[in-house]
């Protein structure tokens, strides 16, 4: 019986470690990305001392809502992996500048409501449904199968009792529901709400919001006041009053800002 034995190669030696030439060779083929050669630019340096000139713009991505008080803008980040539900206590005018918004971003926005004449100009502006607005009956929105690639924005504009919704927040499917007023599901509504939204209300609803939200004297008092355009936005303890400032095109398709519709 033969018993083949194997001669270590020119690029090896006796212990099979690669050869200096064949070591220098490997090193090259990495820095070159093994024969896939990218684009060369210069290089760039920056002294140790300008170090802390350099800064980046890091903040959240969604929808621009507004401005706030420092003139600041106001971002909401619809597209969540996680659930979120949004409660705006306001006018439909405000609810239909972030649906626009909304889906400027690439989501897909489903409007559940009991008045489709008021979303159809919006709709036959944006193609007739097929550029991510579509408006269905109170109780007919179908699965909407959100992903990180289509995130969802469900828009809930059903009077001052909406019933429950078949369809409800999700991961990559936020749900934003319409109260023209304080009503008696709005409690409830507020509790699982993680962002809530309120325009000028009646002295009365500011009282009994305050009440319910545990908000200062000082915003219970200003509620009232609060002009058109103007939302006071609350999550958690975190509280601002943002500014909605539409554009030429925004305002050609829904008008100026207003708190009754």
């Amino acid at each position: 019986m033969t018993t083949a034995t194997t001669r270590p190669g020119p690029a090896a030696d006796g212990h099979g470690e690669p050869q200096p030439a064949a070591r220098q060779r490997v090193r090259e083929l990495l820095r070159s990305g093994l024969g896939l050669v990218g684009p060369r630019h210069a290089r760039h340096s920056v002294p140790v001392e300008q170090l802390a000139a350099l800064a980046l713009p890091i903040g959240d991505d969604g929808v621009v809502v507004g401005v706030d008080g420092d003139g600041q803008p106001a971002v909401l980040g619809v597209n969540r992996p996680t659930p979120y539900d949004i409660l705006l206590i306001g006018g439909l005018w405000t609810a239909q500048v972030m649906a626009l918004r909304a889906a400027a971003t690439g989501a897909r926005v489903a409007v559940e409501t009991g008045r489709p004449e008021a979303w159809l100009q919006m709709v036959h502006a944006m193609g007739g449904g097929q550029n991510g607005l579509a408006v269905y009956e109170v109780g007919r929105v179908p699965p909407q199968g959100a992903s990180a690639g289509t995130p969802v924005l469900v828009v809930r504009d059903c009077g001052m009792r909406p019933p429950r919704g078949r369809v409800v927040s999700g991961p990559w499917q936020s749900v934003l529901t319409l109260l023209p007023y304080l009503s008696p599901v709005a409690p409830r509504l507020i509790r699982q709400a993680r962002l809530v939204g309120v325009q000028r209300i009646s002295p009365d609803e500011a009282v009994e919001l305050g009440r319910t939200m545990a908000l200062p004297r000082t915003e219970v008092e200003a509620l009232p006041t609060l002009a058109d355009g103007v939302t006071l936005w609350c999550a958690d303890r975190d509280r601002r009053y943002v500014v909605t400032r539409p554009t030429d095109t925004e305002i050609g398709l829904l008008g100026t800002p207003r708190r009754m519709d």
